[in-house]
């Protein structure tokens, strides 16, 4: 039985490395660590129904699949449908892949992923710090990275509550991944982003932006990523999974 164990662990474990080596998103980041840095901030920029939530959540599924811990902060969504969510690039990766043993492949990173919501209007960081001190002390959890799906980036006092994480992360090795709703008329900053995130665009390490293209959806870096990568990305419009730049280049 020990043995079985160990060679179904095997399995996984090659599994897992095939699949973060075909992720297209590690051309961001170097293949061996995480795209953003102990402490950083990257932020996922979109309009509307752009794909913003699916790319935060593929971002969440490199981290679970190399075994991080992952806490899901939803400021808007249940915890249900921030589940769906999951289970639905879950399985689009898994066709993709033609994975089999899907189901078991995702009983192994569902222990790495924790989603906490807050009711709207109900979001402060040191009430998110509670619960992280709470999970964290009774060792029930203890993330990684972290992903924050819909804080008011147009707030006046956003420069402080951002300050606030970035003190946050930096004292519980974490790193964030921001979810940023845009807006079609709004004003773009020098630095090539909204202004929304213009004001406070120093803080964060890397920047992407979800663009449309005809049918398609670019993924744009903004700010960040690897230079000898290609800076523009392509959002598959049936399963809204990013694209291998090698074939994108081919077809």
């Amino acid at each position: 039985m020990a043995d079985v164990i160990h060679l179904r662990e095997r399995f996984f474990s090659m599994l897992k490395k095939d699949l973060i080596f075909r992720n297209p998103l590690r051309v961001m980041g170097n293949d061996h660590e995480d795209i953003l840095p102990v402490g950083g901030f990257g932020a996922v920029l979109a309009r509307a129904g752009l794909g913003k939530t699916s790319l935060l959540v593929q971002l969440a599924l490199d981290g679970l699949l190399r075994g991080r811990n992952v806490l899901h902060v939803s400021l808007a969504d249940p915890v249900r449908k921030v589940c769906l969510w999951y289970e639905e690039v879950f399985r689009n990766i898994a066709a993709q892949y033609d994975l089999q043993q899907m189901d078991q492949m995702w009983e192994t990173l569902l222990p790495h992923r924790l989603i906490m919501t807050f009711k709207k209007g109900g979001f402060s960081v040191p009430k998110l710090e509670e619960r992280l001190s709470d999970i964290a002390e009774q060792d029930i959890f203890l993330p990684r990275i972290m992903l924050i799906d819909g804080l008011p980036f147009e707030a006046d006092d956003i420069a402080e509550t951002l300050s606030d994480l970035k003190g946050l992360a930096e004292a519980y090795g974490l790193n964030i991944w921001f979810a940023v709703r845009t807006h079609r008329d709004d004003p773009v900053g020098e630095d090539g982003m909204p202004v929304t995130v213009s004001r406070v665009a120093g803080m964060f390490d890397v920047a992407f932006q979800l663009k449309p293209d005809g049918k398609a959806v670019l993924v744009q870096t903004l700010k960040g990523g690897k230079e000898e990568v290609p800076s523009t990305l392509v959002l598959d419009p049936s399963t809204m999974l990013v694209k291998n730049p090698a074939a994108s280049q081919s077809a």
